[in-house]
């Protein structure tokens, strides 16, 4: 019997792209291939690229230029690999990539992930391909059949895309022309391939998409289903305990969902919701459609709705025009807020985007300067945050085996690591934790009782 043939993948940016990933690994399963944790080995590198940051393209033809080097070791080895790089940078660069890095095999956009078997059949033929066009059919259309393959299981918890593409065209991104406009799985390819990582073990279940609550498949009774109403259907699945959301825009944060934190204790009490500027008038620039008070709103609804709910958020410093006073303004928005935790960049350039073709760029000390302080304030916020779980019982969903000999690890519903010594039966279950102590990223508690069985639904502890 012949050796499997050898895969590695190497994801850059998001959580969606860590799915991308999952789902080229499992289609290429199915074709043969085995996950190997070192490229040196694989038949088949794929880089799975990210467009968002600045210099992201340079990053991926550096990360080519280490590959050129395998590959040459494997061809004086007479053997063939093949070498892809899929995601956003795939995306928006294109041929150009061949061009500048002859290395690579095939370039593969985001929406075709479904068409990786065959194209990687026809780059074995020796001809470059690049597949980067918006497909006509269904681009969602790529789970396996329940009566021939099973979704795979990494752990406890998986991610599932519901949603890909946005159409704010905020100026600052580049999403909207890397993944298109917003599409919708429908319901029921959705229920069902929660249904079968229930079956696989998997407890905690994030729904994921570039735009997530704009979120409108169309569900069983022909209507279009808001994400509201497919959390309520997903909760009623057995086995399933946690479900989250990710990433939000406030535009779409409806009543409906809302209310869905007060009324499904599945529904994990933590919102990212991205605001990137406290300045109205920056938001105006980039194209955000919501303003600051609109966004203080939904907290404050959001916390009227589940008083032990915590807020995430993501902030742009440096955006074009923006001046001291608009940024002044975002750090009275933070100290408003008390947000418990967010990611900051610095603003970067996106070619084709709106933004870069502003004037009045702000300069790159400025840029530093304003993150250094902004990222002071939320990381005192975040300390705080996690300070408060302190002698608190917080029901932790245990994914794996902890740091250390009898420790296990886990996750409190607000996404803290939390590490416990106990036994590993916990694993995949989910059990009160008293917080004893807290480290700079991790908490760490004690079981309330050891004899104590595993609860079937994580119910949250106020932080008041």
């Amino acid at each position: 019997m012949s050796e499997p043939r050898k895969l590695f993948i190497k994801s850059y940016g998001c959580q969606m792209n860590v799915y991308d990933s999952h789902r080229m690994a499992d289609t290429m399963a199915r074709e043969g291939y085995v996950e190997t944790p070192t490229p040196e080995d694989a038949d088949l590198i794929i880089l799975n690229t990210c467009h968002i940051r600045e210099r992201a393209a340079e990053k991926v033809y550096s990360e080519l230029g280490r590959v050129r080097e395998l590959k040459s070791a494997a061809k004086q080895q007479d053997r063939q690999v093949l070498v892809a790089v899929a995601g956003c940078v795939a995306q928006a660069e294109g041929a150009e990539i061949i061009r500048r890095a002859p290395v690579v095999d095939l370039v593969i956009g985001p929406q075709n992930i479904h068409r990786l078997p065959n194209l990687v059949s026809r780059a074995l033929g020796g001809k470059p391909i690049v597949d980067t066009e918006f497909p006509v059919e269904d681009k969602f259309d790529y789970l396996p059949a329940p009566t021939t393959s099973k979704t795979k299981a990494r752990g406890v918890t998986a991610f599932v895309t519901v949603q890909e593409g946005c159409d704010k065209f905020c100026t600052f991104c580049v999403v909207p022309y890397t993944r298109g406009i917003e599409v919708s799985r429908p319901v029921k390819k959705i229920l069902a391939d929660v249904e079968r990582l229930a079956e696989d073990g998997v407890a905690e279940v994030t729904l994921i998409g570039q735009n997530v609550n704009a979120y409108h498949g169309v569900g069983p009774d022909g209507q279009a289903w808001t994400l509201a109403r497919l959390f309520e259907r997903l909760s009623e699945i057995p086995g399933i305990v946690r479900l989250r959301y990710m990433t939000s825009h406030p535009r779409d944060m409806s009543e409906d969902l809302i209310k869905a934190h007060r009324e499904l204790p599945k529904l994990m009490p933590f919102v990212h919701l991205p605001v990137q500027s406290g300045s109205d008038r920056v938001l105006r620039l980039m194209n955000r459609r919501h303003r600051c008070d609109e966004y203080l709103k939904i907290v404050f609804h959001l916390r009227e709705a589940r008083s032990d709910i915590a807020i995430s958020s993501d902030f742009i410093v440096g955006f074009p025009g923006e001046t001291d006073r608009d940024f002044e303004k975002t750090l009275d928005l933070i100290q408003n807020v008390q947000f418990a935790s967010a990611y900051s960049f610095k603003y970067s350039s996106r070619p084709g985007t709106g933004a870069a073709k502003l004037d009045k760029q702000i300069s790159e000390a400025v840029k530093n300067e304003r993150l250094l302080h902004l990222q002071e304030l939320i990381e005192k916020q975040r300390h705080a945050f996690n300070e408060s779980m302190r002698d608190k019982i917080l029901d932790v969903l245990f994914e794996k085996s902890g740091r250390l000999p009898g420790q296990v690890a886990g996750r409190a519903p607000y996404l803290q690591p939390v590490q416990v010594m106990a036994s590993s039966h916990l694993i995949g279950q989910v059990a009160p934790v008293r917080i004893i102590d807290v480290g700079s990223n991790s908490l760490f508690g004690e079981a309330v009782t050891m004899t104590h069985a595993a609860k079937p639904i994580a119910m949250a502890v106020g932080v008041a």
